[in-house]
């Protein structure tokens, strides 16, 4: 389990807030990786070791391992053994459920001993109301991360419906916020919304934020930490495609650290720029 001073730490230490997503899909991985007994933890491990210093966070994407069934669950299940234990680990698994369903989605992921897989954090949905955020945080020490204001084009078809307590989203961020703390809950805030940050960091002042959409959705990272940065950081900005998929040749895990290094390079800029090192 990574605690929230930990990850602060690994943030200063790395000079990093990167989250590299896996979100590794058979169609799009080198072709020689298919000679592998499992091409997609093999992928996964040469991507993780050309880039475990440059990020503190990795989040292997749910789907891209069940489509596959029993063999992709095993592939996540030795991805999430091979992940770095100083990094925190995500399962973005977008999980949306009440009372004993939500248990077992989250015992699903965070009991090693059941399922084999102990991550620390978890993505969920949260519309169906704090019974499905509660079962969660029973898990002591783990991460739920729920989705608040994302990059998508729908995005306004729910997430901006004026409520009794403001925008749609800004009521779900102060609602989770009384149901536990910036120790255990962050939100999901997509990268594209720019200025927006400066309006979600209102209601949630100290959450860390998890940062889709920089990189191949176009979001600019300048801009999310203009308006979305806190005295501690407060960032994770993840970026999967334009890193992992940076070539299909057998220089993929060479090309991913390169785009890698550039997200921490413009990193160490706004880190330095923020004072936090």
């Amino acid at each position: 389990m990574l605690s929230r001073q930990q990850l602060i730490s690994q943030i200063k230490q790395k000079k990093s807030f990167l989250c590299v997503g896996l979100d590794t899909d058979l169609e799009k991985i080198p072709a020689f990786l298919h000679e592998y007994e499992d091409p997609i933890f093999e992928f996964n491990k040469r991507i993780i070791d050309a880039t475990a210093d440059l990020c503190v966070a990795y989040k292997p994407n749910a789907a891209f391992y069940e489509t596959y069934g029993v063999k992709g669950l095993q592939s996540l299940i030795k991805t999430y053994e091979y992940l770095p234990k100083e990094c925190l680990s995500i399962i973005d698994a977008k999980r949306g459920d009440i009372g004993n369903t939500s248990d077992r989605y989250a015992r699903a992921f965070f009991d090693e001993k059941a399922s084999g897989m102990g991550f620390d954090a978890i993505t969920i949905t949260p519309y169906m109301g704090h019974d499905s955020i509660t079962p969660y945080l029973a898990y002591e020490g783990k991460w739920i991360i729920v989705l608040a204001l994302t990059s998508s084009v729908g995005s306004h078809d729910f997430q901006y419906l004026q409520t009794n307590e403001g925008l749609l989203h800004e009521a779900v961020i102060n609602k989770v916020n009384t149901l536990g703390g910036t120790d255990r809950i962050m939100f999901v805030v997509g990268a594209t919304k720019g200025q927006e940050f400066e309006n979600i960091r209102k209601h949630a002042p100290n959450n860390f934020l998890l940062v889709p959409g920089v990189g191949a959705q176009g979001g600019s990272l300048e801009d999310v930490c203009r308006y979305g940065m806190t005295k501690e950081c407060g960032l994770l900005v993840n970026s999967s495609r334009s890193i992992i998929y940076a070539s299909n040749g057998t220089d993929f895990a060479d090309a991913a650290r390169e785009e890698a290094l550039k997200l921490q390079e413009q990193m160490v800029v706004e880190l330095e720029k923020a004072g936090i090192i």
